[in-house]
């Protein structure tokens, strides 16, 4: 579904983006992945190659907030390959005051954090779409959250140190309404933009959070993180051709 279509994923060598690597693959697709980090970048780029056994998993250092990096990254993808297809909004940059309980956020991390977050998917989908502009075509995948949708349900951190934090909400929920902007922005220039919506992915959470978890899901409760794929897949080909501007969930009724 994605032969020869050039996909970078931010983030590629994190938990999810590992994942949508894979199905880029999978689908014949060449997969970019674009991390800050080059050390973990370039062993997951290595691992997944002998995975899949596949030549089509290349890595590039990427900084999602720096415009000098995102113009050199498009600028040596786009020498190598002579296009680039798509661009799947997928890191998650954030400092170490991170995830605080609401009264202990302070100002300057709020802040900060929205800006190396949100701002970083906005920098990136503007210097993207500029060369997709000149090209003629892209397509920009989003990755929000259920809590971009809806309330949290902090009824199920209850008991766990875990919480629900007022960045991630603030972050995820504008990131929807830039995408519906930035659809309706680029009319005309045959750029897409959608969102993925995941509910949450099982990552070893405590087994108290994740009994509550499921509780407000329908069937299995917390995703594994291979359960998006096939959604990014259907964003990223010619099946969702006509779908822009859209949120997809994927979360096992967990918003409901």
């Amino acid at each position: 579904m994605l032969k020869n279509r050039v996909v970078v994923i931010t983030g590629g060598a994190g938990l999810i983006g590992q994942e949508f690597v894979k199905a880029v693959v999978e689908n014949d697709g060449i997969a970019i992945i674009a991390d800050i980090n080059t050390k973990i970048g370039k062993k997951v780029k290595k691992d997944l190659s002998q995975e899949l056994n596949t030549d089509n998993i290349h890595f590039i250092k990427l900084d999602i907030t720096s415009k000098k990096s995102l113009k050199k990254c498009i600028e040596k993808l786009d020498n190598k390959y002579g296009k680039i297809d798509a661009v799947v909004n997928n890191a998650y940059p954030r400092n170490k005051n991170y995830a605080k309980s609401f009264f202990d956020v302070e100002y300057d991390d709020f802040v900060e954090n929205l800006g190396l977050n949100l701002g970083g998917y906005f920098i990136t989908s503007q210097q993207f779409a500029k060369y997709f502009q000149k090209q003629g075509y892209g397509n920009i995948v989003n990755i929000s959250s259920i809590y971009g949708v809806v309330a949290p349900k902090f009824e199920i951190y209850e008991g766990t140190q875990m919480t629900m934090p007022i960045e991630y909400a603030a972050i995820k929920s504008g990131l929807l309404h830039i995408t519906k902007y930035m659809a309706k922005y680029f009319k005309g220039m045959n750029i897409k933009v959608n969102a993925l919506s995941p509910g949450g992915i099982f990552d070893n959470q405590d087994s108290l959070f994740l009994s509550a978890y499921k509780q407000q899901c329908l069937t299995k409760g917390m995703l594994h993180k291979n359960d998006l794929a096939g959604t990014l897949i259907y964003l990223l080909s010619d099946m969702s051709q006509y779908v822009n501007g859209q949120n997809i969930i994927v979360d096992d009724g967990f918003c409901l």
